[in-house]
């Protein structure tokens, strides 16, 4: 591989595996007059109406906050400017796909600092490029960053911040190229945050990781900025949803049917029994769709753990268990028709009936046959267990390097919290997966530099 080119064949490679993918079941990805979406119709729904009326709601010019609106915000400029169709959507994922990759071999190359070299290239940059290879050919994020979901926009913010983070970092001294990094990165934050509302516990951690080097004050006074602008990007959407609903929103009216998602009767049998939360909701007095349905369902997640704190340890671990899971989680999905419901003793029951969640042509219900089913599931736990057991090899391997590799370590940590909180699945999961994978292709760059080691040794 032309080491001054490298990166650029990566970046190929993921261009190419994805525009075959895209073309060769472009049955499944074309959203555009078909009965079900793969990903999320929520998605398009909002961009249509947002294009439509200039209103951001799930129904056509009635305003509501029921999911972060980034995402949908910027689907709405893709339509705007290149039409509805899923070939401008893919060609825009794998743009997104390809700046993570990129950014990812960057982080990689200033983090992983020590002085050792492969076949004259230092150690770092081997690293990076392994890592965005494992990315560019990781299977389950080519299938699902090629559907219509947030999940290749919030990579990209997530990696972004990282790698902005790491730069601010490096900065020995308070200079006016420090305070523009320190903007961007508070911008970076403000918009992933609005993507998706997990981020703030990593900010946090990344300031832990900043005392790891510089002094506390000289910490604060990097991160103060950072601080600052991703409030500044959350405060317009704040403002707009206390006008509409009266209250104190910060970012959506779903949190409370998350929570409870993640901590319920349902929440420990449902996912034994390999299926995901999502298809649960308890009854409540108010409008489903409501802020005040979803406080409800809030204050019901709170009295089931306050009821049943002997279940916690176990809610935890479950939910461990299927955010780390080698499988694709869910393992399975409800087909038309079927609800979910508890017998006496609490175990889980699978029923027809009126109330289903699952609609008649939701895409979801396809994920239980074909090659998804047959193929793809046994093709990812073969990728990524592979790439889990490298990257725990990676971090015992990189361990004298903690102060600047613990980034990596907090993003898992930061992410894991939250999902074990809420509730796990593999696609909230797999947006941090690149991030994981540069400590296996620090294992994988290690092992062949220890075999050359010896070769020469030995020669």
């Amino acid at each position: 591989m032309p080491k001054k080119h490298a990166l650029k064949i990566v970046i190929l490679i993921a261009i190419v595996l994805r525009l075959v993918m895209l073309f060769t079941f472009s049955d499944i990805f074309n959203f555009v007059g078909a009965e079900g979406i793969h990903g999320s119709d929520a998605y398009d729904a909002y961009a249509m109406n947002l294009l439509e009326t200039g209103v951001y709601g799930r129904t056509a010019g009635e305003p509501d906050a029921a999911i972060p609106p980034m995402y949908s915000y910027v689907l709405a400029l893709v339509y705007g400017i290149f039409g509805r169709g899923f070939i401008q959507l893919g060609i825009f994922h794998i743009l997104l796909d390809t700046l993570s990759i990129a950014l990812l071999y960057d982080i990689c190359r200033r983090i992983f600092t020590e002085e050792k070299y492969l076949w004259g290239e230092k150690i770092g940059r081997w690293v990076g490029l392994v890592a965005g290879l494992m990315t560019a050919c990781y299977p389950y994020l080519i299938f699902q960053n090629l559907t219509l979901i947030d999940t290749p926009f919030w990579m990209l913010m997530l990696t972004l911040f990282v790698w902005v983070v790491v730069l601010l970092r490096e900065q020995e001294t308070l200079t006016r190229k420090t305070w523009l990094i320190a903007v961007c990165a508070g911008l970076a934050l403000g918009v992933a945050t609005l993507a998706r509302s997990i981020t703030p516990p990593l900010a946090l951690l990344v300031a832990l990781w900043f005392i790891f080097k510089h002094s506390i004050w000289q910490s604060f006074i990097r991160l103060v900025p950072v601080a600052l602008m991703s409030i500044l990007c959350l405060v317009p959407w704040i403002i707009r949803n206390y006008q509409i609903f009266d209250a104190f929103v910060p970012m959506s009216t779903t949190s409370g049917g998350n929570f409870w998602q993640g901590n319920s009767p349902f929440t420990i049998p449902v996912f034994e029994a390999g299926y995901d939360v999502q298809w649960t909701a308890p009854e409540v007095q108010n409008e489903r769709l409501s802020r005040e349905a979803d406080a409800e369902r809030f204050v019901l997640a709170w009295d089931y753990l306050n009821d049943n704190p002997e279940q916690i340890p176990r809610l935890l671990w479950t939910k461990f268990l299927v955010q780390w899971s080698i499988e694709i989680t869910p393992r399975k999905n409800p087909q038309e028709g079927e609800i979910f419901a508890l017998d006496e003793h609490g175990d889980l029951l699978i029923v027809r009936g009126d109330g289903s969640l699952i609609g008649l042509n939701d895409a979801n219900t396809a994920y239980n046959s074909g090659l998804v089913d047959t193929v793809g599931r046994p093709v990812h736990v073969i990728y990524f267990g592979t790439m889990l057991i490298l990257a725990i090899i990676g971090i015992v391997l990189s361990i004298k390097q903690w102060r600047n590799v613990s980034i990596l370590w907090f993003v898992q940590i930061s992410m894991t919290l939250m999902y074990i909180i809420f509730h796990p699945s593999t696609r909230y999961r797999s947006p941090s997966d690149p991030l994981l994978f540069a400590f296996s292709a620090y294992a994988l760059v290690m092992i062949v530099y220890y075999w050359q080691k010896r070769g020469e040794l030995s020669a």
